[in-house]
């Protein structure tokens, strides 16, 4: 059973948006407090992409086949995870933390992994795999609280 100490930092985040927060309080009454906080601008893919996927020639006369467009709005969330690994290793490089949770919703987490240097992975003390980005502090630190004495 994990518990949150100290000193410890919990990453909430969904693909858009990412709280770094730090509990001040002992680990039986968590306090969690706002260290840094990540947005990412990333309209619907719709927006981003082009007026219609392009076509290519197929080699019959007359024969094209449409090609699939990029994901803009997929490769932006997948570009949002590597972006806070990133700051992950500044902030575990600089000492800024010892512990880690990592409460995010399940597919930031399978994008961030990947991700994580080796410093951040050995500080991980837990993960949450929930949207947690729009709850209110008090409910990410019962919600945080509850899963890693379930886990």
């Amino acid at each position: 059973m994990a518990q949150i100490d100290t000193g410890t930092w919990v990453l909430v985040a969904d693909s858009e948006k990412a709280l770094f927060l730090e509990n001040v309080a002992d680990g039986q009454d968590p306090h969690l407090v706002v260290r840094r906080e990540e947005h990412q601008d990333n309209p619907s893919d719709r927006e981003q992409s082009a007026n219609r996927p392009g076509r290519m020639n197929d080699g019959g006369p007359g024969q094209k086949s449409a090609l699939d467009d990029t994901d803009w709005h997929e490769l932006a969330k997948e570009r949002f995870a590597s972006d806070l690994a990133d700051i992950l290793y500044r902030r575990a490089h600089r000492g800024d933390f010892d512990k880690i949770v990592l409460a995010c919703a399940p597919q930031v987490l399978g994008d961030l992994r990947p991700e994580l240097h080796k410093e951040v992975l050995d500080r991980v003390v837990g993960e949450v795999p929930k949207v947690l980005t729009n709850h209110t502090l008090t409910d990410i630190e019962k919600i945080v609280k509850q899963e890693l004495e379930d886990a």
